[in-house]
């Protein structure tokens, strides 16, 4: 993951120094074009000669947790912006709300879950963010068979739990949701809902079915 990061933020002009314990990754990674220190993250010379004093951010992105929360520490101190790789969705929340350490942090194993599903799932209806452990934002696209087409945002009576909050023509870019919107095949709403009312609001703007009898395994 952090290798990968690192080529994305590279190819979008950044400079990015690589940490790298693995004697072969790290040479990899120099084959590759960029600049590694090999040594352990957790370790604030190793970080130090990496440039940690200068940064402006720092992702801590390996699969030891203990690794990535002491270089966040190291990090804070030399108040650079931290990223944390946690490795079970139930840390997220602890460490956003305890660690001054850590800024922000990520759960590489939910975005993969979210394209997993999103391949599943098909076209009419695409998650895109876990925003809690039980609310999701969701795009879904209007078809023929929504029982909404002709309807406007105003009469759209979705669960209590789920909420529109983007809205764009088929041909348009999406933006705030206006009352007077009338929903048409090919639109598209991003909709914020809890889990547990997400089918019901698919059934309403998308009405089609999920899946086959049977569905996905």
């Amino acid at each position: 993951m952090g290798f990968r990061t690192a080529r994305v933020l590279r190819e979008e002009g950044h400079q990015v120094t690589l940490v790298e314990r693995d004697r072969d990754r790290a040479e990899y990674a120099r084959d590759a074009g960029f600049e590694v220190i090999h040594g352990d993250g957790s370790r604030e010379d190793v970080l130090v000669d990496a440039g940690i004093e200068d940064a402006d951010g720092l992702g801590a992105l390996t699969s030891d947790l203990n690794v990535n929360f002491a270089a966040c520490s190291i990090a804070k101190h030399n108040r650079t912006w931290t990223v944390l790789r946690v490795d079970e969705d139930y840390r997220e929340g602890v460490y956003q709300q305890y660690a001054d350490e850590v800024d922000e942090v990520v759960y590489p194993e939910r975005l993969g879950a979210i394209g997993a599903k999103n391949a599943l799932l098909g076209g009419s209806i695409r998650a895109i963010a876990d925003v809690a452990q039980h609310l999701q934002v969701v795009l879904m696209t209007v078809t023929n068979e929504s029982p909404m087409q002709g309807y406007t945002i105003e009469e759209v009576q979705l669960p209590a739990k789920a909420r529109i909050i983007a809205f764009g023509k088929a041909d348009a870019s999406m933006g705030l949701p206006l009352a007077d919107d009338t929903l048409e095949v090919g639109d598209r709403l991003a909709v914020l809902a809890d889990f547990d009312v997400l089918e019901e609001a698919r059934q309403l703007i998308v009405g089609e079915t999920l899946a086959p009898e049977g569905g996905a395994a």
